[in-house]
């Protein structure tokens, strides 16, 4: 899919939700561009929800972390969360696998526990992300049947 059709559809996907938490996920998603330039973004309109994954390649398996948006906010999930080091005990979570970090605002990507925790996952990918360059965006998959992205009552 070409770049500008990539963005036209993640914008729509963002659209779907509540108006403050679209501006939660679009900066968010800023950050996250900033922090990783040369990752590829995988983008998946799922049912439960809009996860945005960061990749040194085209593969999901390659993802290291992603930005889970639902109706009930933002989180910073990793995908090997579990074999984190985590001595500050900001991961959520108890499966096998992912953990996550709740981002109320997107300041809390910048805190050092956060940022510990990225750069550890980093650190174990894999693959690693490119040293130059710049990530495309890709669309992986539109789920016909979708949760409502915004929260009841809104």
């Amino acid at each position: 899919m070409a770049t500008a059709s990539a963005a036209t559809q993640v914008a729509s996907f963002i659209a779907k939700f509540d108006p403050a938490n679209a501006k939660l996920i679009r900066a968010c998603r800023s950050m996250m561009r900033k922090r990783l330039p040369t990752a590829n973004e995988l983008v998946y309109d799922n049912y439960n929800f809009l996860a945005i994954g960061y990749s040194a390649s085209e593969r999901t398996s390659d993802c290291v972390v992603s930005l889970a948006c639902g109706s009930n906010g933002v989180s910073l999930s990793f995908y090997y969360g579990a074999t984190l080091p985590d001595p500050d005990g900001i991961l959520l979570g108890s499966g096998n696998q992912n953990r996550f970090v709740r981002l109320p605002s997107p300041a809390t990507l910048k805190e050092p526990p956060v940022e510990r925790l990225l750069r550890a996952a980093l650190a174990q990918a894999k693959t690693p992300m490119p040293a130059s360059g710049r990530g495309r965006t890709i669309v992986k998959s539109i789920s016909a049947k979708q949760r409502p992205r915004r929260a009841a009552g809104r």
